[in-house]
């Protein structure tokens, strides 16, 4: 008799967001080197990396980021070994929707790259995390105007299959304590529902004002997670490895 067969259970998309993302719904947008994807660099910091990345796939990271390059992965708590130099360190929770009474806004506006501007400058002051000048491509952005100016926003970023993260959810100093947060949250939450997704967010632990209102608004803790930011050192040899891929070749490949 033989022995019974088991199988590995598929890991949840939101387990690694960035790579679930990176390979599904936003593929269009990933650049690779063997195992590694990120997005352009003008769209979104972000690095997908795999679970338990080895130093080949920290080799690759260098090569696509560069000496001197800026990269941020979620989930990992250890830098790479050797001179890399850490200039940020977090740990975050990923919050999922439980509940979100989601519902479209009268007065929220559709954003869309003729706001980049205005929404640049509502990020400089309300520092809500990275948004970069194509940041706007990733998914629906919502804001809301007084007088002409923008004074609160919010939208996607990440894309993982059947799933969206609500994000770049600020508000100026002027209109806060109006609920222009909440709203814009259940208005985008809203326009990923009508398309049949799941609205989840990221939110730092330490940010207890922040994941207290999603939480009023119907988002529950599904995990603890982390965030990272590592610089390439400058004398890091970035010459090819043996195996590495180019973007097509690798487009083809089954994901690993």
């Amino acid at each position: 008799m033989s022995a019974p067969h088991h199988t590995t259970p598929a890991a949840h998309p939101l387990d690694n967001p960035a790579r679930a993302s990176l390979t599904g719904t936003h593929a269009h947008f990933a650049e690779r080197r063997g195992r590694v994807l990120r997005y352009p660099t003008d769209v979104s910091p972000w690095f997908a990396l795999p679970d338990s990345p080895d130093a080949d796939d920290w080799a690759d990271v260098a090569a696509l980021a560069g000496p001197g390059g800026s990269v941020t992965v979620i989930g990992l708590r250890e830098p790479p070994l050797g001179d890399w130099e850490v200039t940020f360190q977090a740990e975050g929770v990923q919050l999922v929707d439980d509940g979100v009474a989601a519902a479209p806004d009268a007065e929220a506006v559709r954003l869309g790259p003729a706001d980049v501007p205005d929404m640049l400058e509502l990020v400089a002051r309300t520092r809500p995390g990275p948004f970069l000048p194509r940041t706007v491509e990733l998914g629906t952005y919502l804001g809301v105007r007084r007088g002409g100016a923008l004074v609160a926003m919010a939208g996607e970023r990440l894309r993982p299959s059947g799933w969206s993260e609500i994000s770049g959810v600020c508000t100026d100093e002027t209109v806060r304590g109006q609920g222009l947060a909440g709203r814009l949250v259940r208005a985008v939450a809203h326009e990923v529902r009508e398309r049949g997704e799941t609205p989840f967010l990221h939110a730092a632990a330490a940010n207890t004002n922040a994941i207290r209102l999603y939480e009023s608004l119907g988002f529950r803790l599904r995990r603890r997670t982390s965030f990272l930011s590592v610089v390439v050192p400058h004398d890091l040899p970035a010459g090819d490895r043996s195996g590495a891929r180019g973007v097509d070749e690798a487009q083809a490949a089954a994901v690993r």
